[in-house]
């Protein structure tokens, strides 16, 4: 299994567009190659998204190549006459979390899957809503047909979530350890040492 995240990072709405042009290749390649794709989650905009998570199983080392910046080369279809022609987007190897929450922590939720599906959407509860108590982080998975097989996702993306979250407040505590150095007080001395 590879992980893989697609991102316009802070990029403007054409790199957005690129993100929706990368995927649509991306998923092309894996078609050939016969790589399993699910999409796990997605951040649409307008222009394409912000921002895709994809779960990729089989033979995925033909995806190593296309781990990195991927740039993109057009004329702005969102604003006439931009000066600018290279869009860039990130493409990246996720880590799947170490640990994953236990069942006692997270409450699942049956509920009826909605958008594409034909006859099949709302006919059956087999998209879960998952809740991690602890955190209050919440998610719903409706990629698969089964109950079984969303939990188990769910739980892969709490887990992900949740390693996330513990990664930003290593990187918030390592910015406040190193703004504490230009807080140094000069007075007002709670020890004073004489040499």
């Amino acid at each position: 299994m590879l992980l893989i995240q697609l991102t316009s990072s802070h990029g403007p709405a054409e790199c957005e567009l690129a993100v929706r042009l990368t995927l649509r290749e991306l998923l092309r390649d894996c078609a050939v190659h016969g790589i399993d794709v699910q999409m796990l989650e997605e951040s649409p905009t307008p222009a394409g998204y912000r921002s895709v998570l994809l779960r990729c199983e089989g033979h995925t080392g033909p995806l190593h190549g296309w781990l990195g910046t991927i740039q993109w080369i057009f004329d702005s279809p969102l604003r006439p006459h931009h000066p600018r022609r290279n869009w860039f987007v990130a493409v990246q190897k996720c880590e799947p979390p170490q640990q994953l929450p236990a069942d006692g922590e997270i409450v699942f939720q049956a509920c009826k899957a909605s958008g594409k599906g034909g006859q099949h959407v709302n006919t059956t509860d087999s998209a879960i809503h998952a809740l991690h108590v602890p955190s209050g982080m919440a998610v719903k998975v409706m990629s698969e047909r089964s109950q079984h097989a969303n939990k188990r996702l769910a739980r892969e993306l709490l887990g992900l979530k949740l390693a996330r979250l513990n990664a930003q407040g290593e990187d918030r505590a390592r910015h406040a350890r190193s703004l504490q150095h230009w807080q140094v007080e000069r007075g007002r001395p709670v020890k004073v040492f004489r040499v």
